[in-house]
């Protein structure tokens, strides 16, 4: 197995149910606190890359940050350069848990897509 990078925030039931499903399939884990911790811009970067995903799929939109910051009205107007620069700068905005072996990304928990990304990772 695959050392899996997770970052999360330990209070968080999502992070909990995927650090335990992820324990549970035999993966050694380094558990990274996403709040204190938060991936740098490069980081972010090559997590977005490698995710396929759009920048706006790691934004947690139910977050009390992205809230009050009205990301949802501004995050149209910004670059992909800019999202990224203000996810890299609170890691309460970035949605959570992440996790990555360096190749996939898979951000959030499905159980479903942990099941097809990294069963057998």
């Amino acid at each position: 197995m695959t050392k899996l990078k997770v970052y999360q925030y330990a209070k968080c039931g999502t992070c909990r149910k995927a650090v335990k499903w992820l324990e549970a399939k035999g993966h050694e884990l380094e558990l990274i606190p996403i709040f204190d911790t938060p991936p740098s811009k490069d980081e972010l970067t090559e997590l977005v890359q490698k995710s396929g995903l759009e920048v706006k799929k790691f934004f947690n939109t139910s977050g009390e940050v992205y809230k009050e910051q009205q990301l949802k009205d501004k995050l149209p107007g910004m670059s992909e350069e800019e999202q990224i620069a203000l996810l890299a700068s609170n890691g309460r905005l970035i949605k959570r848990p992440i996790v990555t072996d360096g190749e996939k990304v898979t951000v959030g928990f499905k159980e479903d897509t942990y099941e097809q990304e990294w069963n057998n990772a």
